[in-house]
């Protein structure tokens, strides 16, 4: 447990403080002709991902995944449940996160806001090759059917 203490400057009062790792939230958004919704992000680290981002305080994983989804991608999406979740502390090269996918349907076409430099529907066997993230060992254990 990552901890360090700080100290009030004008009252000497110590408190810890801990640094813990972000939640986050990914979608898998399946369109009417099962393919997959990703982004290309804008911001580094670039490539292709999956719908996401960080959890506001006060909000729910569930609210942060629609609002993701409608930011990054134009659609409104059905949640159809939480695919898996992922902790491996490099997943981000930026900080440690932990990420829930959920999955979700959508009707419509996708358009690029947000963070998304631009937004492609692709079908999980013509993945693109410079993914983002762990996001394509996600697609792959969705492909594969590796989690319910």
């Amino acid at each position: 447990m990552a901890k360090r203490i700080e100290t009030c400057p004008k009252c000497g009062y110590q408190w810890e403080v801990y640094h813990n790792p972000i939640p986050t939230v990914d979608i898998i958004i399946e369109l009417e002709d099962g393919s997959i919704v990703l982004i290309k992000r804008k911001n580094p680290p670039y490539g292709w991902a999956l719908p996401g981002g960080f959890v506001d305080y006060g909000e729910s994983l569930e609210d942060a995944a629609l609002r993701e989804a409608k930011e990054e991608t134009g659609l409104e999406v059905e949640l159809k449940g939480q695919f898996h979740a992922y902790s491996d502390p490099d997943r981000d090269p930026r900080h440690h996160t932990i990420t829930v996918v959920f999955k979700a349907s959508a009707k419509g076409i996708p358009e690029a806001g947000d963070d998304a430099a631009e937004v492609k529907a692709f079908h999980l066997n013509q993945l693109p090759k410079q993914m983002a993230f762990d996001h394509s060992q996600i697609l792959r254990d969705y492909a594969e059917g590796r989690y319910p």
